[in-house]
């Protein structure tokens, strides 16, 4: 099991294309840990954010009744991915990893398979 500066490094460094990754608790919308962005890529603000999408959407579901779970939400902007993946690990419900991902650079359906394994990895 890693644990969350581990895991955040991880990401950034064997997937390709990634800017910057960060774990983030939904309840508080608190960025647990960090790795990457910079000027351009705020990840505090990234994480605050990404909470707001991912309250919408939980909440979006409930209204329309669905009973299932969102593996993960995908924001592509003209030069970037930004993959949010809600963590369903035992201990780690409340929290998803946000890898943001250079579009030129990266395959998405790779990062997405890479981001899976490196969650199952995860301990909080």
């Amino acid at each position: 099991m890693a644990n969350v500066e581990t895991t955040l490094k991880e990401a950034t460094t064997t997937i390709d294309g990634a800017l910057g990754a960060a774990l983030v608790d939904y309840g508080s919308g608190m960025a647990l840990g960090t790795v990457g962005g910079g000027k351009d890529l705020d990840l505090g603000v990234a994480a605050a954010g990404n909470t707001d999408v991912v309250r919408a959407k939980v909440r979006t579901m409930e209204m329309l009744g669905l009973k299932d779970e969102i593996e993960d939400i995908l924001i592509t902007l003209g030069n970037q991915y930004h993959l949010i993946r809600l963590l369903k690990g035992r201990g780690s419900s409340g929290f998803f990893l946000y890898l943001a991902l250079d579009r030129g650079r990266a395959n998405l359906a790779m990062a997405r398979h890479q981001l899976s394994r490196i969650e199952a990895e995860l301990e909080i």
